[in-house]
Order: structure tokens, then C-alpha cells, then sequence
């Protein structure tokens, strides 16, 4: 457990930098990150580098005793490399390339910016790569930032060629697995193919889908190659790379397997304004941020993470990209450093050490306000790295790796392809994933968040959220895990090649569910469908019979009479569908439902897996890591713990106040 800041001693006169490490370090800082937009500076002029104030920044960082997070610096390529090399440039959507004046101005299939990135990552690694200041390491900024993962240049579209021959081999087998027969789009030869995009209506989803696939897989390729050099001129020091929260435009599981370290920058303020949340939603959660957002992104960039994950960028204070920018209250700073290491995190690194007067983030606060002085922010960092100590001297394995009970699947292609055959407006992967994760916190259970393919044996519940392309295996997967499964609607509806199984949905999970999908329907936002119990179930004490009520999608199913497993009815829609079924340890919801149902839903499934559960509230979160218990309020009211020790508290006390964090061993 450790404190880190974002440093751009390139912002700020040179005078300024010792006295900048110093307060860092006092302040209980222990590492800081650097140069990640620095190409301009570090290469001012094609082939010439101008190491000097670089050097001496790291020199001075190191000379205190700070830890340094060196950074490729290729988010920014500098004007000059761009007049060179127009093709840089992405081509959006709408024919146009995306014009240098920001950042994240390059295509990621360019092979101008390819090799253009291997000279500057070459020239990095060998200047620092042995250098006793710097430990780790950072790849590029935030991959994909402001829509930048999809280019429909001719270099992508090239490369885009080459790939669909590696995928299928011969234009025919691409022919069968897309239905090019369809409105008559057969292709005699791969270059026949271009980018899926200006066409007069809805593109082939099959080929928007491998179009996506593609342009992930680009990313993966881009940051290979980066790692590699890394690797080749500083071997021993932990690379990463800072994701950004809730962004799923690739399939970072691949990225992420490169690396040792999977960051991510936090922001839970900014991310409620720009979610999917409903109106009165944001109000509550104003200047707290969602109680599961972060602890949700915590835990799925902990499942791709080989070392502890890290919070590359905390948010301080206001930031300024978001429609509205509230500033946290008192406490949040504080509290969400505390959250990300009860979800396991290494480090928290705070953005930015000192708030910018100029330039397009000067609106965006830091630990420190733009005269000099800390800021609420920086005080609360000040707090955590007390009491860091303290946990620390309390528990020396405070951070310990352990493993939830519970797992949660999820899958970045899931998203893309709902995308593209979304069948009505709203339906959102990472929103009901996200609903999903938050109806199990908020029964007090921690959570896995895992891949696809990850291993599924020791844990007891495991929650699908819709998984529209299942592999082959893992129904045999989740039947040898013992554990108890939820299935979600549309589960097993497509094949990899985006058609409708031969055996319709959940196709390749009938072999543990007895049940066929024969029709399908999209809910508008305003139109719900009443759930009953049916008789002898859990009926709970619900109002006229109803328990809850089905939101965004319906799936009409019916049991497989073929099969050798019989399939309960657990709960029904009005007009006598079934809503939820059970075929032994297996169960398939056939919809959204609202948030309560869905608590009530888990909280009965999870007393199946022999798990014990605690609703303390909607604005209390637990998580237990090690021998350690960690408390959260989101509240405006002070939460006392009952049947504690006071002894037992290594931080905070039974009387949880508002904002507040109390650890205690458990």
C-alpha cells in the first residue's frame, strides 16, 4: 500500500522542482509518474533529443527519495511528426481525419506511427532504463481516449485485409460465417472488403463486429510492442499501463496480458455526470460518486492484473470534462483512497500534484491549488499516508492477495456486440453488469470480476450478466465449479460469427440448462412487466403480489423436452411466462430486473451457495481483504457498528461518520 502522484516538471519552472519533491515526500508520496505528454519536449526537433531537463527532473525526484513511473510519451505525437507523416492521423466515422491540437491524434494501424513510436520508446528505454530512480514503467495514456480506438483509415482498412485472412483463410469460409448472401454482398476476394462504415443503412453486423475485433486487437498489437522494448532495455521493472474507467472499446484482458501491472484512472464524480445514470440518481450521488462505481472498476482491472493493481489517477478535486463538475465532499478523497485498497490496489496515485493555471486542464484540481497551497484533496492524502502506516504496523499483510467467493463474468466483445444488434435502444452491457456487481455488494459479498476463460473452480456463486457469445466449454465449466450460476437474458443467443445458434439461445449452455429462447422482446424505458413467485416459493411480503417488476428485455422461454434435467419455475411474468427458472444448481433470469428484485434474487441464490449476506444499508459498502474489515459511508448519517471491539480498530471507530472509513481486524 503505498501514495503516488502525476508530476509534470515540464509545466513549472525548474526552481520549483526540489521543493516540489520535497513536500511530496513529506506529504507521504512514494512514487510519481512523469513525461507521458512530453514527446515535444524530450524530441523538439526530428532526431534531436533534448535529455537535459528530463534528467535532471528524474535526478532531483530520485534525489528525495521518490520512486519514479516513467512514461512513453506517445499520446502526443509533436507537429512536426505529424506535418511528416499526415497519415498519422485517424479517419473517423465521417471520412475526416482527426486534426492535430489536442492529444491521441494517431491511428493505431499507421505504420508511420508505428515506427515513429518504436524510435521514441527505443530512445526512452535506452536513456532511463537502467537509471536506480526509476521502478516502473507506463505505456502511452489511456488507450483509446475521446473515441480514438476505430480508425477507418487506408492503413486500417489495409490491415484490416490481413487480418480477416488469418481469421478465415478463404474468402468463401468468410462468405458462410458472415451470410454475405444477404442483400447481395458476397466477395470474390478479402480485397474486396472495406471498413464497414458511410453505408446507405445498417452495415453487416457481422462485419462491423470483426471490424471492432480488429481495431482491438490493433491496440494489443500497439502496446506489444511497446512493452517489448521496455522489457529489452529495463528488465526487472514492472510495466503498466492506465486504463480508463468503465471503457470497454477494447478487449483490455489482451492488453492487460502484456503488462504486470493493469491501472486505471478514477473519477467517480466525473463518471456519475457522464454515465447512464438516471437524473435523481445523480443528485444523490452528487459529490460522493455511485457507492459500486469505483470498488466495480476496482475489481475488474484486479482480475486482469498480474502484480496489484494500481489507481494510476485519483480525482482530487472538481475535474472539468464532465457536462456538470461538482467538488467531492469533505471526506471522499480520503475515502476512495481507502476503497481502492481494501479492493486490493498497490498503489493510489493522485492526478494532478498541483493544479494547472493554462491550457485545456487548468479547471482540473490537484493536491495543490495552482498558488502553491494544499487543497482539501491533498490534506486527505496527507491522512491516508498516516494511516497506511498504522494498517501497515497492524497488519504487515494488510494487502494480501486473496480470493472472493463470488465471481462475476465479463466480457469486453459482449458490449460490442449488443452494440451492434442492441434490438432496442437502451440495452447496455456495462450498465447491467454494473447492476449486477451492485446488487451483490450491496449484500455485502466481495466480488471477482473474471474473463470468459477464467479458472471458475472454489467459488460458490458465480453471476453471468448477458453473455450473448458463449464458449463451447463453459457450460462444463460453471457445472464443475459446484458453484450456484445466474444466468442472464440473452446468454448463448449469437455464435462468434454473430448469427443465431442452430439450436436457438442459450445454445451452447443447453447442455446445463434445459430451456429454448423461441421469441424475443425490447421494453421501451416506460413500459415494465410485473414478476410474481409462483406458489410455494419465496414469496416475501410483496404488495398485491408482485414482487418486482422486468425492464429493457423479455426472453419467452420454455423447457427442452429433450433434455434429462427438469427446469423449475421460480417466478412468472403476468401473463404466465416464466420469468426466472432453476434447473438444479443453474439459474436463468429471462429479463432486467428492477434493482430490489434483483437483491432479493441473489440474496436467495446466494443462501443456496451457503453464503452469508448483510444489507446494512444503500449507502454502506463492506469489504474484507485479509484479517482486515473495511467499512465505507456514503451517507449523510453516521453508521454505528454493532459487536465490534473497540480494540480491534486499526483505523476510524464503531461510529462511522459520513464520508468516513473505519478499519478494523476482523
Amino acid at each position: 500500500m503505498r501514495l503516488g502522484v502525476c508530476y509534470y516538471p515540464e509545466h513549472w519552472p525548474e526552481s520549483m522542482w526540489a521543493d516540489d519533491a520535497r513536500r511530496m515526500k513529506a506529504l507521504g508520496i512514494e512514487q510519481v509518474r512523469i513525461a507521458e505528454f512530453a514527446w515535444s519536449r524530450i524530441e523538439p526537433t526530428p532526431g534531436e533529443y533534448d535529455w537535459g531537463w528530463l534528467d535532471r527532473a528524474i535526478d532531483v525526484l530520485g534525489a528525495a527519495g521518490l520512486q519514479v513511473v516513467m512514461c512513453t510519451p506517445t499520446a502526443t505525437p509533436p507537429k512536426w511528426l505529424i506535418d511528416r507523416h499526415s497519415d498519422i492521423l485517424a479517419i473517423g466515422a465521417d471520412g475526416r481525419p482527426r486534426a492535430f491540437g489536442s492529444r491521441r491524434h494517431y491511428d493505431f494501424s499507421s505504420p508511420s506511427y508505428f515506427v515513429a513510436s518504436e524510435k521514441i520508446c527505443t530512445a526512452v528505454a535506452e536513456r532511463y532504463g537502467k537509471h536506480p530512480a526509476v521502478a516502473y514503467w507506463q505505456t502511452d495514456n489511456e488507450f483509446g481516449c475521446h473515441h480514438t480506438v476505430v480508425s477507418y483509415s487506408p492503413a486500417a482498412v489495409g490491415r484490416f485485409r490481413e487480418w480477416l485472412k488469418a481469421r478465415y483463410t478463404t474468402v468463401d469460409a468468410l462468405n458462410r460465417a458472415w451470410g454475405t448472401v444477404f442483400w447481395s454482398m458476397e466477395y470474390r476476394s478479402f480485397d474486396e472488403i472495406d471498413a464497414p462504415v458511410a453505408t446507405v443503412t445498417e452495415a453487416h453486423p457481422s462485419h462491423r463486429l470483426d471490424y471492432r475485433r480488429f481495431a482491438s486487437d490493433e491496440v494489443a498489437r500497439y502496446n506489444r510492442m511497446q512493452v517489448e522494448i521496455i522489457r529489452a532495455h529495463s528488465p526487472g521493472r514492472p510495466v503498466a499501463h492506465n486504463f480508463m474507467q468503465l471503457f470497454t472499446e477494447f478487449d483490455h484482458y489482451k492488453v492487460a496480458a502484456d503488462l504486470d501491472v493493469a491501472s486505471w484512472d478514477s473519477y467517480p464524480l466525473g463518471a456519475l455526470e457522464e454515465q447512464w445514470f438516471a437524473p435523481e440518481v445523480k443528485a444523490r450521488w452528487l459529490r460522493s460518486g455511485h457507492p459500486d462505481f469505483a470498488s466495480f472498476n476496482h475489481d475488474v482491472y484486479r482480475g486482469m492484473s498480474k502484480l496489484p493493481f494500481w489507481v494510476m489517477e485519483q480525482q482530487p478535486g472538481p475535474v472539468n470534462w464532465a457536462l456538470w463538475n461538482p467538488a467531492p465532499l469533505p471526506g471522499m478523497v480520503r475515502l476512495w483512497s481507502w476503497e481502492a485498497f481494501a479492493h486490493g490496489a498497490g498503489c493510489v496515485s493522485y492526478f494532478r500534484w498541483r493544479q494547472a493555471p493554462f491550457a485545456q486542464e487548468q479547471m482540473h484540481a490537484g493536491l495543490n491549488t495552482p498558488d502553491n497551497r494544499l487543497d482539501i484533496g491533498g490534506n486527505e492524502a496527507a491522512q491516508v499516508a498516516d494511516e497506511i502506516r498504522a494498517v501497515l504496523a497492524a497488519d504487515a499483510d494488510a494487502n494480501a492477495t486473496i480470493r472472493a467467493k463470488v465471481a462475476l463474468i465479463y466480457d469486453y466483445e459482449a458490449k460490442w456486440l449488443f452494440e451492434i444488434h442492441p434490438q432496442g435502444a437502451d440495452f447496455h452491457y456495462p450498465r447491467f453488469a454494473f447492476e449486477y456487481y451492485s446488487a451483490l455488494r450491496a449484500l455485502g459479498l466481495d466480488v471477482d470480476v473474471v474473463p470468459v476463460n477464467a479458472p471458475l473452480d472454489g467459488y460458490r456463486m458465480i453471476v453471468v450478466p448477458p453473455l450473448p457469445v458463449v464458449p463451447d466449454d463453459l457450460g462444463a465449466r460453471l457445472a464443475h465449479s459446484g458453484a450456484q450460476v445466474v444466468i442472464g437474458p440473452r446468454s448463448g443467443s449469437k455464435t462468434a460469427d454473430l448469427q443465431i445458434p442452430a439450436n436457438l439461445p442459450p445454445g451452447a449452455l443447453t447442455s446445463v440448462l434445459p430451456l429454448r429462447v423461441w421469441r424475443v422482446e425490447s421494453m421501451r424505458p416506460n413500459v415494465t412487466e410485473a414478476v410474481r413467485f409462483v406458489d410455494g416459493a419465496d414469496r416475501g411480503e410483496a404488495a398485491e403480489g408482485v414482487d418486482g417488476y422486468a425492464r429493457h428485455w423479455r426472453d419467452f422461454i420454455e423447457a427442452d423436452t429433450r433434455a434429462d434435467t427438469s427446469l423449475d419455475v421460480i417466478a412468472s411474468f403476468d401473463d404466465g411466462h416464466p420469468a426466472y427458472v432453476q434447473s438444479g444448481t443453474f439459474h436463468y433470469l429471462a429479463s432486467l430486473f428492477d434493482d430490489t428484485l434483483t437483491t432479493r434474487l441473489f440474496a436467495r441464490i446466494a443462501a443456496q451457495a451457503g453464503l452469508d449476506t448483510t444489507q446494512p444499508g444503500d449507502t454502506i459498502r463492506i469489504s474484507r481483504r485479509g484479517a482486515l474489515t473495511y467499512v465505507f459511508n456514503y451517507g449523510d448519517q453516521t453508521h454505528t457498528l454493532a459487536d465490534i471491539d473497540d480494540a480491534a480498530f486499526v483505523a476510524g471507530s464503531r461510529a462511522v461518520e459520513p464520508q468516513g472509513v473505519a478499519i478494523y481486524r476482523s
